[in-house]
């Protein structure tokens, strides 16, 4: 996939084209992670019951992931259930599990027709069976594809993440002393795979939420006050376009500015 792929698929005459003609194909972001909020604010300006914002936000899923796979980003990560979201009415949990279900159903054809691969972050044991059984089935199916790596992060926590990675290095014998961050990184559900570039937060709430808190150390964060079941092709491309303005410094000093260069 390619900038030129996502071009020819915007329809003419459409603003998203504007915007993606605008974006830098060499200064892509490799990894993008979104943290999907304000699903039931949306339901509830609309006085509706919050499952039904998470039902309408499963276009938004949609949308993102195939926009993110045309234009050729490396990985996408989607925060889509926390550890502390067990605390939620059993209901919503109920009924978000459902959805869950259905999606990976639904949209399996879509991950194998775009070389999608799909992997599933967090704790996966603290599931339904029924549940892994389906994440299991489309890692399983995906695993060869070679396009965009799909994560949706289950039952996650970044402190968990830590913790449980923490554990996986002493039952592998690493002594402390041979442990620095590269080689504890190994442990991480995110092992092998770059650290995200940028990090999407919908609803413009200004937290992390325990989200990829050993990865995000160094990404640009973007925040967005539109709803998750608002969010489609061109907020993202508005965040990659504001993304790529930036002067990623990793703690270093900004180059000078000498006159008359710009």
């Amino acid at each position: 996939m390619s900038l030129e792929q996502l071009l020819a698929w915007i329809p003419p005459g459409s603003a998203d084209l504007d915007l993606a003609r605008q974006i830098q194909p060499d200064r892509l972001p490799q990894h993008v992670a979104i943290i999907m909020d304000g699903n039931g604010r949306w339901a509830g300006r609309r006085h509706l019951p919050r499952v039904e914002g998470h039902r309408a936000g499963i276009q938004s899923v949609r949308d993102v992931l195939e926009t993110s796979a045309r234009l050729g980003l490396g990985v996408l990560t989607l925060f889509a259930f926390s550890v502390e979201n067990w605390k939620r009415p059993a209901s919503e949990v109920s009924t978000l599990m459902m959805l869950l279900r259905r999606y990976l159903r639904s949209e399996l054809a879509t991950l194998l027709e775009h070389d999608i691969r799909f992997k599933v972050v967090g704790r996966v044991d603290g599931l339904a069976p029924e549940i892994r059984a389906e994440l299991t089935d489309a890692e399983r199916r995906t695993a060869a594809n070679a396009g965009l790596l799909f994560n949706i992060a289950l039952n996650y926590g970044g402190r968990t993440e830590i913790v449980d990675a923490a554990r996986a290095a002493m039952a592998a014998g690493i002594a402390p002393e041979a442990l620095d961050e590269d080689r504890f990184a190994q442990f991480l559900y995110t092992a092998g795979q770059p650290d995200p570039d940028l990090l999407i937060r919908t609803s413009g709430e200004m937290r992390v939420s325990n989200f990829l808190l050993w990865q995000i150390a160094y990404s640009e964060i973007y925040v967005t006050e539109t709803y998750w079941p608002d969010f489609r092709r061109r907020d993202l491309l508005e965040a990659i376009v504001a993304y790529q303005k930036r002067d990623r410094r990793y703690g270093g000093i900004a180059p000078p500015v000498v006159a008359g260069v710009p």
